[in-house]
């Protein structure tokens, strides 16, 4: 990097603040911090539930991928993402929408101790929150390696600048600065991906390889095959369920879109646009990734510095600036949304059953603690982004793959499934029952049988077991012991219907026999 890069870099940071600064004066209470008062425009919210599923992983894990086994990277990653969002799309976005219009809630956990009751919901938001510090703290380790390649910075420091950055602005102008920065992102990725695309071409032109022809270059041989490797077909339809779960809101921050539009038909629409950006726009972004074996030699084993290696060699001074803050935007995003949505979480749901004084929070007060909230959230995940290359994670893909994937799961489904009407007779046993031996199939697959199993228990099944292990579980005990009382299966109506989103809609929701305070209604805000 030279002078023209680092002011490149230094002016995305200057707009990323200043975003949030504008934003701030659109924060009056915790409704619009964490929801943006379900004011935001329906393309705008699809866009950034596409930009807020991003990060660095994507270049260097998935460039990883890409440089080994090649176009399996796009078949098991963003193709089932697309697909899962289109589903998603009519069977939870509305549903999900309908928390915050009918139910009057602003964190996407907030209606289970109603749905359910408040252990459940106290289980899921506190594992969650434990999930998303290790996830994001994957995410600033991604970036920071990029950083380290480019700039010659340690990890640490790299981890400290963008983590520093993207508190300032998501901090102060909550969801609101998340999804315009998203905005700004989505154009420079725009900008940064085309510029890196046409380099490739350019480059195989100039070594007499056509656009076509690259394929059957020796260095290529097999990466035209969608399912190689460890990425088979039990892998692929894995991963297709756990992205229908994840990306529709079970990782907690695409939910918060889909209650950010004014309607349920807008966070449809908003879901349709992300799918199809998430069909279409990687294509553009993974080629370079694989045709990089004929462009460069990765010094990793697992090839995870080869995009970064390719832009350093094919980039003018400049564009190499926009590239970089390409990697910055993607990750930055998604960090930004996360720290958005466990600060709804612990203020909404976590704070008022651990202090009497929070379940008093004010307009000010509430919001305060909103944005304390996210400030320690990614000083959190910073503190893990340090660990994330020692021996307990292993590696950045593991952490997002494996983990991840893994353990989304068991948290995910009784929140998604509780919101459809054919799991009614799925209460609070059978919630808990799924999330508790789901957590522990993860262990079980992922330590003491994969110990016991020579070469290991395979990629695909350490990722789907402890899903179908909830899922079984959380049909079967919901028949054998079912617990569809009237309050729950009110809850459940609200969210399947359209109607009156006022406040007396809200109270029509019945409070469970000594539900005290856990009855759904407007809350301080």
């Amino acid at each position: 990097m030279n002078s023209l890069d680092w002011a490149v870099l230094i002016g995305y940071f200057g707009v990323m603040v200043a975003i949030g600064v504008w934003s701030h004066k659109r924060v009056g209470d915790v409704s619009d911090f964490f929801t943006a008062g379900g004011k935001m425009p329906w393309w705008l919210s699809g866009i950034s539930h596409h930009m807020s599923g991003y990060s660095a992983v994507l270049f260097t894990g998935y460039a990883g991928i890409s440089y080994t086994y090649g176009v399996t990277s796009f078949v098991t990653w963003s193709f089932p993402i697309a697909l899962g969002i289109a589903i998603g799309s009519r069977l939870f976005a509305p549903r999900i929408n309908r928390l915050r219009s009918r139910l009057h809630v602003a964190s996407p956990l907030e209606y289970l101790k109603n749905r359910y009751n408040l252990s459940t919901q106290q289980a899921l938001a506190w594992s969650g929150m434990l999930l998303k510090i290790v996830d994001v703290g994957a995410k600033w380790a991604a970036i920071a390696t990029l950083l380290s390649v480019f700039t010659g910075m340690s990890l640490n420091q790299g981890i400290l600048i963008t983590g520093a950055i993207t508190a300032v602005y998501c901090t102060i102008g909550g969801l609101w600065a998340d999804a315009l920065t998203e905005l700004g992102q989505f154009v420079i990725q725009l900008l940064a991906g085309v510029s890196m695309f046409v380099a490739v071409v350019l480059k195989l032109n100039d070594k007499g390889i056509g656009f076509l022809g690259a394929w059957d270059e020796p260095a290529l041989h097999g990466h035209g095959k969608p399912l190689v490797g460890p990425y088979g077909t039990v892998f692929l339809l894995a991963f297709l369920f756990i992205k229908l779960f994840e990306y529709n809101g079970g990782m907690l921050n695409q939910a918060q879109r889909y209650m950010a539009t004014g309607s349920a038909r807008q966070a449809e629409r908003s879901a349709r646009l992300s799918a199809l950006l998430w069909l279409v726009w990687p294509v553009v972004l993974f080629f370079p990734m694989w045709m990089s074996p004929l462009l460069v030699h990765a010094n990793k084993p697992d090839g995870s510095d080869s995009y970064a290696l390719m832009t350093e060699q094919l980039l003018p001074h400049g564009l190499l600036g926009l590239v970089i803050v390409g990697f910055f935007s993607h990750t930055m995003a998604m960090c930004s949304s996360d720290a958005n949505a466990i600060a709804a979480v612990f203020t909404r749901d976590v704070a008022p059953v651990l202090s009497r004084r929070a379940r008093g929070w004010g307009a000010r007060s509430g919001l305060v603690a909103a944005r304390v909230t996210t400030v320690v959230f990614l000083g959190l995940s910073m503190a893990v982004a340090t660990q994330v290359d020692s021996p307990a994670f292993k590696d950045i893909i593991t952490v997002v793959i494996k983990w991840v994937a893994g353990l989304m799961g068991p948290i995910a489904i009784p929140m998604m499934l509780g919101l459809l009407r054919p799991f009614r007779r799925s209460g609070p046993t059978a919630a808990l029952t799924s999330w508790g031996l789901g957590l522990l199939a993860f262990w079980l697959v992922n330590y003491p049988v994969n110990w016991n199993v020579e070469g290991g228990v395979p990629l695909q099944y350490q990722v789907s077991i402890p899903l179908a292990v909830s899922l079984v579980l959380y049909i079967v005990v919901g028949y054998v012991r079912p617990e569809d009382t009237p309050e729950r299966l009110a809850v459940i109506e609200r969210v399947n219907t359209d109607g009156d989103g006022g406040s007396a809609g809200a109270a029509a929701v019945p409070a469970p026999a000594g539900a005290g305070d856990d009855v759904i209604g407007p809350r301080p805000s």
